[in-house]
């Protein structure tokens, strides 16, 4: 089961855009609104937790009639690239056995 933190409106950076903050984990984003939405994660914090980003019950009802967009959005962002995995010896050997040369491209 997903972690899922509440990030709240903080400010507005001088570039006009939105800044969010979670005062769970640290992560902060500033969010530009549309015509031209942008998303910029500042600092990640909990990158396993779902962040939601809740506003007052009247600007949530604004934005909806306006954008056309509920209270809560999902905004996608790139996933952070994982390090390629490097077996240890006994890795590698176990991978030789069942004939994967882990340096190479010929089996073992």
């Amino acid at each position: 089961m997903r972690v899922i933190h509440e990030m709240k409106l903080t400010g507005r950076l001088a570039s006009g855009a939105d800044e969010w903050s979670c005062p769970t984990c640290g992560r902060r984003i500033a969010l530009r609104r549309p015509p031209n939405p942008e998303l910029t994660v500042l600092d990640p914090g909990d990158e396993t937790a779902v962040h939601v980003g809740l506003i007052p019950n009247d600007a949530a009802r604004e934005a909806a009639e306006k954008y056309g967009l509920g209270p809560i959005q999902e905004i996608p962002r790139p996933p952070r690239p994982l390090d390629p995995p490097t077996p240890d010896a006994q890795d590698r050997a176990w991978l030789a056995e069942i004939g994967i040369d882990w340096d190479g491209d010929a089996a073992a």
